[in-house]
């Protein structure tokens, strides 16, 4: 049987969400609902692990170009590349330029449907699309058309794991087995205990 308590996903908050000082805002909000902080650290990461990260899964490249494609297509745009390979290929040159311009945060998260969970609180990754009460609904007012404009990566704070295969993917990339702390948190007794026992003394 599969243990949602334990279920894990990675958090990057990219260069611009430390430039603009929401560290402490985006963890409160993941902290906020139940989730373990199990992991964390902060570097400069090389454009050689960004582009290992973005292609761990082979069929990313062709994924994203063709979800980038329709996304233009939907919004009634024309696409500056019909191709959904070189989609990718231009988007990860832009990609590598942003998280590799500054420090990031990177962090493992654990608890009950952590993927979805993470997912739901980051919003969209159109900052423009994301709903408001999301983390980049409310901090975040960039769009694809902007970036395109000015050739550059959507600036929306956060990567956050899509899948828990993504997850457990991400995670080994970015961290080694030591580096994710296992310990208890007393809230952990009333989100997962069944009966609540030693509530009253």
């Amino acid at each position: 049987m599969k243990n949602f308590k334990k279920e894990r996903t990675l958090v990057i908050i990219k260069p611009d969400g430390l430039q603009r000082s929401l560290v402490g805002e985006i963890i409160t909000r993941y902290e906020r609902i139940g989730l373990k902080l199990v992991g964390l650290k902060m570097m400069v990461p090389s454009a050689e692990m960004i582009e290992k990260h973005y292609t761990l899964d082979p069929e990313w490249v062709r994924i994203t170009g063709e979800k980038t494609i329709k996304g233009y297509k939907d919004k009634g745009m024309k696409p500056p590349i019909e191709d959904p390979l070189q989609v990718t290929k231009l988007l990860l040159e832009r990609l590598k330029k942003y998280m590799a311009s500054g420090p990031v945060i990177a962090m493992v998260w654990q608890g009950a449907h952590a993927v979805q969970i993470v997912r739901k609180i980051t919003g969209k990754t159109e900052p423009l699309m994301s709903d408001v009460g999301t983390i980049r609904g409310d901090f975040v007012l960039d769009s694809y058309e902007m970036s395109d404009i000015d050739e550059r990566c959507i600036r929306n704070l956060i990567h956050s794991s899509g899948s828990v295969k993504e997850a457990e993917d991400e995670i080994k990339h970015w961290f080694r087995e030591e580096e994710i702390i296992n310990y208890r948190l007393i809230q952990e007794q009333i989100l997962y205990d069944v009966n609540l026992d030693g509530i009253l003394e």
